[in-house]
């Protein structure tokens, strides 16, 4: 955000196969490893870039703040509501296919931004994203588990891989949001460069719309790869009939997955709890910035620093997440660990609220870093626990369940800390849940055997789906 793997009880529905193994048991795990990773770098990337010129460009373009508001309103409420549903898909179909078409999304969105000044089609930009985040959720992390457990076995190690695919998520956010941010600049640099630009295109490429076209041509590049270097099994064919009957009962398990595990009831919670501390980190820190600089615009360059600096601390605490659960002897106690410095940053950022004095900055920039570092060493040791819990038929509908988990309380937080007044309390009290749900770690959960999740998986041709 230490079950173990075991071999169905009486009583499973074990009658019902999971998803088949990746194609070619000799993909060896270091091999999947690296393709993991440059898939979550190439994911990541446009994205950072889009971070530090987003708002701005759509000012430029004579948009107001609040149709910019609406805009990524539209983004959280589209990916939202298609994330189980396109966890469900990749279960379904292939997670090569969905990542593809992820990326072809996240192209199109791209190229709406750079090129467009609409309002109707920056909606239709934001709205492709959120559909391409939704189906970027799982399919990745689901295609390297399953490579790797088809190689090794289930109980293969998991962790230093996902924490890999963590650190390269950050890095290329971090990069993403530097390159974003330069580019326009550098292009102010020349002697009319950035004018020559406005004017050959008769005003649709500005300076500030660069980095969203070169994230298009990152997403074309991302969906090449994924194309040739994510090799899957051969599929019983996709029929109309089998995805809208599998896509539906992939929802359906997905939901019932808190119901009736107690280790992935914890998984969600924790999912909610750095939604609750994301939330409030990125709403209220860019006031805390401008107020301490003196100026919107400054305030604005003071953020986008802090912002990389942040996901160099998540890449940080990623790459530590494997240390920490042999340090604490379990992935459980690293979870809590991780948690635990999560509370500890938002506390600070929280009781150095109102003071602009040297030691109340560096402690709150210091808050700042730890609330991303300790989400970096939660996160894959949460996804390992939640691994060795959901078979393979269900893994990307069990990823999108959390990350829904994630947006759903990111966007409830958000809204609750926007309405307390300025001050403390809206970071200690996102503080103490963050706490609160880490503590649940404290037990360890008693190892189960795998959750099947037989419904999300499709209905060969000429078959009928069984009841």
């Amino acid at each position: 955000m230490n079950g173990r793997t075991a071999t169905p009880q009486p009583g499973d529905d074990a009658s019902i196969p999971s998803a088949p193994a990746p194609e070619g048991r000799g993909l060896d795990p270091l091999t999947a490893r690296r393709r993991f990773i440059t898939v979550s770098f190439l994911f990541w990337l446009p994205i950072g870039m889009s971070i530090a010129t987003g708002v701005l460009l759509f000012t430029d373009r004579g948009l107001g703040l609040a149709a910019i508001a609406g805009f990524f309103a539209v983004h959280s409420l589209t990916a939202a509501a298609m994330e189980l549903p396109t966890g469900g898909l990749s279960d379904v179909i292939g997670r090569r296919t969905v990542l593809a078409t992820a990326g072809l999304l996240n192209c199109t969105a791209f190229t709406l931004f750079g090129l467009a000044g609409a309002a109707w089609a920056i909606t239709l930009g934001m709205a492709l994203m959120g559909c391409a985040r939704a189906l970027s959720s799982g399919p990745a992390e689901a295609w390297y588990v399953d490579t790797v457990h088809a190689h090794a076995g289930p109980d293969a190690d998991l962790r230093t891989g996902l924490a890999r695919g963590g650190s390269a998520m950050s890095a290329a956010l971090a990069l993403g949001t530097l390159l974003g941010g330069g580019l326009p600049w550098l292009l102010g640099l020349g002697p009319g460069v950035g004018e020559w630009l406005t004017d050959a295109t008769g005003g649709l490429v500005i300076p500030l719309s660069v980095p969203a076209l070169l994230g298009a041509v990152v997403e074309i590049v991302f969906v090449l790869y994924v194309l040739s270097a994510l090799p899957e099994p051969p599929r019983p064919p996709a029929t109309l009939r089998g995805v809208v009957g599998g896509v539906p009962a992939a929802i359906a398990a997905g939901l019932r997955l808190g119901a009736r595990d107690a280790l992935i009831r914890r998984v969600l919670l924790t999912a909610s709890a750095a939604g609750a501390a994301l939330a409030a980190v990125e709403l209220l820190t860019p006031g805390r910035a401008a107020a301490l600089m003196g100026t919107a615009e400054s305030g604005a360059l003071l953020f986008a620093s802090l912002a990389c600096a942040g996901f160099l601390c998540s890449a940080l605490g990623s790459q530590l997440a494997p240390a920490a659960a042999r340090l604490t002897r379990s992935s459980e106690r690293a979870v809590l660990a991780g948690g635990g410095v999560v509370a500890l940053g938002l506390t600070l950022l929280g009781i150095t609220t109102g003071s602009t004095s040297p030691y109340a900055t560096a402690a709150a920039v210091t808050g700042y870093g730890l609330v991303y570092l300790g989400l970096g060493v939660a996160g894959p040791n949460t996804n390992d626990l939640l691994h060795r819990r959901v078979d393979s038929s269900g893994r990307a509908t069990a990823l999108s369940v959390q990350s829904l988990a994630l947006q759903l309380v990111a966007a409830g937080a958000g809204l609750a800390a926007g309405a307390l007044p300025l001050g403390p309390l809206p970071w200690l009290l996102a503080a103490g849940v963050v706490l609160a749900v880490a503590l649940l770690w404290v037990r360890r959960a008693a190892a189960g055997p795998q959750v099947p999740l037989p419904s999300a998986r499709p209905v060969p041709a000429g078959s009928t789906p069984e009841r």
